[in-house]
């Protein structure tokens, strides 16, 4: 049934005015599109958050999986043959909710176990426990997944965790559909984010995940680099000023033997860079 017009509230009526007179002419690139949107925010039609929002969602549906996982070497995980007694302290120590069970070696990836599926034997211990009973099949996805088909399946699927696995079948890392909802609204805290978030994170020799925000001291720090920091804090402010523009993702600088991708920026500031000390690696 159509809504008469006349039925709309006036201060509505006018947001739905200035939102059509904005796309009067249609977005032919994203480029137009992200100008029409500031426009809407500088008339105050959209606020800056949802501004973020759109472009965060945006920038999802071009990135892939490798670039926001969480690298094998930093994944949480639990080892088949441990006894209850044995993973529960580290369980407890990470508070994650739900946790990689592999079995001898880490590509030997069993299952997913769920905290909250531990807690009838932690209330009533049984000698008898087995984990393999307790498992949740584990979703495996390739590296090169874009974010926002992972983030459809995960809705889809109603999973919350996937492990990614490279080109040979061997396990890279693991991703939630937590990782990729920060990258459209942001970093999402809660009451065990208790530790700040890893500026530099390792994928394999000489390829790097870095925060654009990691301070040049602790990038000096972890690459033995001298990069001066009396311009600049930040080891983005440095590729910034490299590059002489805001650049958009897949752009390259090389400096001092370093070559630096941009994986993620959105219309202000650079957010994540992958850097490799080969400056011929090809991606």
């Amino acid at each position: 049934m159509n809504e008469d017009r006349s039925s709309i509230d006036p201060d509505q009526r006018s947001w739905i005015e200035k939102l059509a007179q904005l796309f009067s002419s249609e977005p032919k690139t994203r480029d137009d599109l992200i100008g029409a949107l500031k426009v809407a925010e500088q008339n105050e039609v959209i606020d800056h958050d949802a501004l973020n929002i759109i472009d965060g969602a945006m920038n999802v549906a071009e990135m892939q999986v490798r670039e926001v996982m969480v690298p094998r070497t930093q994944m949480t995980v639990i080892k088949a043959d441990q006894s209850l007694s044995d993973f529960l302290p580290q369980v407890i120590k990470s508070a994650h909710s739900r946790y990689p069970v592999i079995g001898e070696n880490q590509d030997e990836v069993m299952g997913i176990l769920l905290v909250k599926d531990l807690l009838p034997q932690v209330l009533e211990p049984n000698d008898d426990f087995d984990l393999a009973a307790l498992l949740r099949p584990a979703t495996v996805v390739p590296e090169s997944k874009r974010l926002n088909v992972l983030l459809r399946e995960f809705r889809e699927n109603r999973n919350h965790m996937a492990i990614v696995i490279d080109e040979y079948g061997g396990v890279s890392g693991l991703i939630t559909i937590e990782d990729v909802l920060e990258e459209i609204v942001g970093e999402i805290e809660d009451e065990y984010d208790t530790e700040p978030d890893r500026y530099i994170n390792v994928l394999d020799e000489n390829d790097y995940i870095v925060k654009a925000l990691t301070p040049i001291e602790e990038f000096n720090d972890q690459f033995k680099t001298r990069f001066s920091d009396e311009e600049f804090d930040t080891i983005g402010g440095l590729v910034l000023q490299n590059f002489g523009h805001l650049p958009q993702r897949n752009e390259v600088a090389t400096i001092e033997g370093f070559r630096f991708k941009v994986i993620n920026a959105d219309n202000r500031q650079i957010h994540l860079l992958r850097v490799s000390t080969e400056t011929d690696t090809d991606e």
